[in-house]
């Protein structure tokens, strides 16, 4: 485990002294920039520490299930790992109680490559962990670890992404991305859970848009990491007459402009020319050098999965998703999800079953 790395004076002229070389410091600008280097120093403490913390309960868990469960000594195992645990409790506290060395050991069993805890250890901590552990697949931990690290989520909003089921949501918008799609993986979700916008019945499009830009770092965080907003009904003049895109973002993870158009009701195939339209005038007119070209996100109240498919948007970069302006109970939210999911799959299987006679 590298070093962590602390605020030296060998990295470069000081803030202090930066200060002086133009001119001496205020005392608040001193205190400011004081405070900066003592901050930073506790940041990379605490990070160092919670790495070693982390990495010693993988060790401790590892050496358990190797010297105690995995020698043929099962029947035995409970007591062990019991015994040991009221040992360790003894001399070291609370922290080593019979759960929490079953946690461990179910730690170093779900990531057993020492390498990968290393470095996920920097950006996750203990904490993070033990939330990850009830899942069920390694794809969902690998997916909720990845928005830890990218996201600097805490505990909390990491506990908040696993009960809005943000894993199963993108892999329903993975399933309209085929090999050849314009638009990359992992970029969306579906159905996008939009009940912090505090929206009621009889709702216009112009009250979602506004309520997606009263809220917009909410709504930003839901539809992925990395995106800023550019515009807001984005003017385009096509041969003298004026047309309007709801909302434009940019991601920089992708490098591209990302057009959104809000629909109430159900998904018709005419919203497909619409946005083919808009991204083609983006893709000429605001494209910048070095961008890839814009993708589209059209959404509606209820996607027509079918009429999606069939029409095979993706390959002009161009995804549909619902959306759920409240939340519903959690039983609910998963089985509705299941069925999604469910039949997603199954499209995609009739998709690659060989041609009868």
């Amino acid at each position: 485990m590298s070093e962590p790395t602390l605020p030296s004076a060998d990295r470069g002229i000081s803030p202090v002294r930066r200060a002086s070389a133009g001119g001496a410091a205020t005392p608040d600008e001193l205190v400011e920039r004081v405070s900066s280097l003592v901050r930073e120093a506790r940041e990379a403490i605490a990070s160092y520490t919670n790495a070693t913390l982390t990495m010693t309960y993988w060790q401790v868990g590892a050496l358990i299930d190797s010297e105690v469960l995995g020698r043929e000594r099962a029947e035995y195992g409970a007591q062990i790992v019991a015994s040991l645990a009221r040992e360790l409790t003894e001399r070291f506290g609370r922290g080593f109680e019979e759960k929490n060395l079953r946690r461990m050991i179910k730690f170093a069993q779900l990531y057993p490559d020492a390498e990968i805890v290393a470095s996920l250890a920097r950006q996750l901590s203990w904490t993070h962990f033990v939330t990850l552990l009830p899942l069920k697949s390694a794809e969902a931990r690998a997916f909720y670890a990845d928005q830890v690290a990218v996201g600097r989520l805490t505990v909390r909003e990491l506990k908040q992404a696993i009960q809005r089921k943000a894993y199963e949501r993108r892999e329903i918008a993975n399933s309209q991305i085929e090999p050849g799609s314009m638009v990359p993986a992992h970029t969306f979700s579906d159905p996008y859970l939009l009940d912090f916008l505090g929206l009621h019945d009889g709702y216009a499009e112009t009250d979602l848009e506004a309520a997606i830009l009263r809220d917009l770092e909410a709504f930003l965080l839901e539809v992925g990491t990395g995106f800023s907003f550019v515009e807001r009904q984005k003017r385009m003049i096509i041969d003298g007459d004026d047309f309007h895109l709801d909302l434009l973002f940019y991601s920089r993870p992708l490098r591209r402009l990302v057009a959104v158009e809000l629909k109430i009701g159900k998904f018709d195939a005419r919203h497909e020319g619409q946005m083919k339209l808009y991204l083609k005038w983006l893709n000429r007119y605001e494209r910048a050098e070095g961008e890839e070209a814009p993708i589209g996100l059209i959404l509606c109240a209820e996607a027509s999965r079918e009429q999606v498919e069939l029409l095979e948007m993706h390959k002009d970069g161009i995804v549909v998703a619902e959306y759920w302006t409240a939340l519903p109970p959690k039983h609910e939210l998963e089985q509705r999800l299941q069925a999604i999911l469910r039949d997603a799959r199954e499209r995609i299987a009739r998709r690659e079953l060989p041609p009868t006679d």
